[in-house]
C-alpha cells in the first residue's frame, strides 16, 4: 500500500511562488513514475509535471519554464516549484505515483492565486 501526502498549497498573489511537496510512504522505488497533476474548477484533471519510470521528466508544455519538478529519493519526496503564478494556475494539485500494477493518488493540496 502506498500513501501520498501533499503539502505546500495556499493563497498567493499573482506573480508569487509556491513549492509543493509530496511525501510517499510504502513501497516506492526510484524507477516509479511520480509527479504532479492539477484540476481547476470545472475542468478535467491535467498533467503538470512528472518523472517517468526512466527518470526523465515530462512537463505540460504551457507550464515549462515556470514550474520545476524535483525529487529526493532518500526522502521519497517529490517537489513542485511554481514561479510567476497566474490566476489560471488556481487548482487542486495532486501527487501521483505509478508503476507495475500500481496507480496511487494523493488527496491534493489547494493552490489559489489571486489576481
Amino acid at each position: 500500500q502506498v500513501q501520498l501526502v501533499e503539502s505546500g498549497g495556499g493563497l498567493v498573489q499573482a506573480g508569487g511562488s509556491l513549492r509543493l511537496s509530496c511525501v510517499a510512504s510504502g513501497s516506492i522505488f526510484s524507477d516509479n513514475a511520480m509527479g504532479w497533476y492539477r484540476q481547476a474548477p470545472g475542468k478535467q484533471r491535467e498533467l503538470v509535471a512528472t518523472f517517468t519510470s526512466g527518470a526523465g521528466t515530462i512537463y505540460a508544455h504551457s507550464l515549462k519554464g515556470r514550474f520545476t519538478i524535483s525529487r529526493d529519493n532518500a526522502k521519497n519526496t517529490v517537489y513542485l516549484q511554481m514561479n510567476s503564478l497566474k490566476a489560471e494556475d488556481t487548482a487542486v494539485y495532486y501527487c501521483r505515483v505509478t508503476g507495475r500494477d500500481m496507480d496511487y493518488w494523493g488527496k491534493g493540496t489547494l493552490v489559489t492565486v489571486s489576481s
